[in-house]
């Protein structure tokens, strides 16, 4: 963990001369967008296996329909289908579920105070301490004061991208259903979907800016990423 905490913190002192008093906010966005990079390799295995298994979606279908009385031979069907097509049914979700230990090792650093009481929570973007919290802000000077500024720029900027999700998921929902590939739990499920996006308001608004500096930065990256792998 101090590891990361030593990165960043070299990078706002390159980044000094460019941001000054918001260097170590600047490194923080620099530095999850770098991780994000290095993890891109996983995101883009993720996005062949979800193609992949997209594409066999009719012939499993089709299987469904013809073993819908005996669920042992249509599981068997499917997975011989799998191997035939050299698709494994995880290749999907398994490269997301790598990424997750530095989601939340970086989570964590961006969260939790060093031993000393500053390190990078100690630092401000704008007129917002990194360590606080959109409370103590409305605590403050209030909604538009000069640190309330900082979480409605940043709210602005996660409600866009979680509009944006939200179109793309609807879009992608009417046209499952269309195909008539979805059903059951699985569409009730599918109807929540589209709304997962706004619940990372909610995060920025409660964990301290500088984890918000994360949260934003990565789902960014994420829209843009599914944006131009899975278009």
């Amino acid at each position: 963990m101090s590891v990361f905490a030593t990165l960043v913190e070299r990078l706002a002192d390159l980044l000094q001369p460019l941001f000054h008093a918001s260097a170590a906010a600047a490194a923080i966005v620099l530095f999850t967008a770098l991780v994000r990079l290095l993890l891109h390799p996983l995101s883009r295995a993720a996005a062949r296996g979800q193609k992949a298994k997209a594409a066999l979606q009719p012939r499993i279908d089709e299987l469904r329909r013809k073993y819908r009385k005996d669920p042992a031979r249509l599981q068997k069907a499917v997975l011989d289908l799998h191997a035939e097509e050299k698709v494994s049914p995880l290749s999907g979700c398994l490269p997301s579920l790598l990424q997750l230990p530095a989601f939340f090792l970086l989570y964590h650093l961006f969260s939790t105070p060093a031993a000393d009481g500053d390190g990078l929570l100690g630092h401000r973007l704008l007129a917002a301490p990194l360590g606080g919290r959109w409370a103590d802000a409305l605590a403050g000077d209030g909604v538009f004061g000069a640190a309330g500024a900082v979480y409605l720029g940043l709210f602005a900027v996660v409600a866009f991208v979680a509009a944006f999700n939200f179109l793309r998921a609807r879009n992608s929902l009417d046209t499952t259903a269309t195909a008539g590939v979805s059903g059951g739990a699985a569409g009730a499920v599918g109807k929540v979907v589209p709304y997962m996006s706004f619940f990372t308001l909610v995060t920025v608004a409660v964990v301290p800016l500088a984890a918000a500096l994360y949260v934003v930065t990565s789902t960014a990256w994420s829209t843009v990423e599914r944006f131009l792998l899975y278009r």
